[in-house]
This record gives structure tokens, sequence and C-alpha cells, in this order.
């Protein structure tokens, strides 16, 4: 397997405080203490690690083998495939800005539904709107980007139960419309402006966001379940 593109992407988004602690919380406010956490496409162990140090027991899927031993060396678990876990033994799976990177979503998500346990929950959220897709998206390995409607028929496809799903970041789509229209060739994200957009924009983005999530945004989020 070649090694992922997008590793300098992933370690100047870890100065992304706002956004991290929001996406940290999304996943806090699902799991529960003593429940089997899946982190499906792990990257670098930047969320496995924040919910370890909340107590939460994680695994992690990560298929890159750099960014799994830096997972390991953590002190995390972590698999280069999620066939490697049991069939239903997973509470709550969460993947952040991964199912886009995987030709065949719909199989890989049919996968995750049987390592769910009944009731078990799954958290995505990936990139919207195809409009959007940028030099950046190229550079990591974006397949796609979703839709609401979209992405909810690929987790009913895969036999799951969508429970909500929204639109986020509506600043963010602007954002992005502007990268596309003028950012970097190379795709690597300016560092700078992401602080900047993290620290003054995004707070805002999100308070946006309560109007504007059923229409548009920079990312959707969804929750659904296996029955």
């Amino acid at each position: 397997m070649s090694e992922y593109s997008g590793t300098e992407n992933l370690e100047i988004m870890v100065e992304a405080v706002n956004y991290n602690a929001f996406l940290v919380s999304l996943i806090s406010n699902e799991a529960r203490i003593g429940e089997t956490v899946l982190d499906f496409g792990a990257g670098i162990g930047t969320f496995a690690k924040a919910l370890a140090l909340k107590g939460h027991k994680v695994q992690c899927i990560e298929p890159d083998q750099r960014q799994r031993e830096r997972i390991l060396q953590a002190g995390l678990t972590a698999y280069a495939d999620i066939r490697n876990l049991r069939d239903q033994s997973v509470d709550l799976l969460y993947s952040l800005n991964v199912l886009e990177h995987i030709e065949d979503d719909v199989a890989v998500l049919r996968a995750c539904y049987e390592k769910m346990k009944p009731g078990g929950r799954v958290l995505l959220y990936v990139p919207a709107f195809q409009a959007l897709y940028s030099s950046m998206d190229k550079l990591v390995g974006h397949c796609r980007r979703y839709t609401r409607g979209g992405l909810c028929e690929k987790m009913r496809l895969a036999g799951f139960e969508v429970v909500k799903n929204e639109y986020v970041d509506s600043a963010g789509f602007l954002a992005s419309l502007l990268f596309k229209a003028f950012g970097s060739d190379s795709g690597i994200v300016n560092r700078r402006a992401l602080i900047a957009y993290d620290r003054y924009a995004f707070p805002v983005s999100r308070l946006l966001d309560r109007v504007s999530n059923r229409l548009f945004g920079k990312n959707v989020l969804l929750l659904a379940r296996r029955p």
C-alpha cells in the first residue's frame, strides 16, 4: 500500500483547536464509559488520543503503516483492517473525514455494519458538495464529496437506520469556494489561514449552522444505528 499523501495536511490540522474540540465533543456526546469505541481511519490518532484521555476504550483502524505506528507508539490499539475485529463487537464507530477516500464506500459501510453490536451507533463526518472539490481534495485522495441525501441512501443500503443528518460549518462552505478559486494548486493547507479561520470564523460558523444546517455547509454530519 502506498503511503498516504495527506499526512502534511493532517499535521497542520492539529493546529485547528476549535475545530478539533468540536469533533471530539461530537464523539464524547455519543460515547459512554466502558463501551468499545472504534476510530475508523484514525490517521495519526488525533481524536483517538483525545478520547482515551477522557477514559474511553478506543480501538483504531488505520491502513497506512507509518500512521498506524504512531498510534501504537501512543499506547493505543490499532489494526490495518476492520476485518481484524470480531463481528458485533463495537458499540460506537466514528469516522471523521475518511469515507470520501474509499472508492467502494457502500462495501466498507457494510463491513462496518457487521462489526457493530445491535443498537450500536455510527457517527460520520464527511466533506460536502462536489462543487467544492478542489486541489486539496485531489492531494489527499478524495474520491467524492457528499450531500445529506446521498450519504443517507448509502447508509440505508448498508443496513443502518439514520438517526440524524445535517450540514455543518456554513462559513466553511464559502471558505472552501474561495480556496478552490484562489488557493494553492498544490492542495497544501495554509497554516496561518487555517489558524485564523479556526480562532475567529469557526465559532461564528457554528452559530450560523443553527439556521443553515438543512441547506448547506462544508461537511455532512450523520448519526446512524444498527437496528
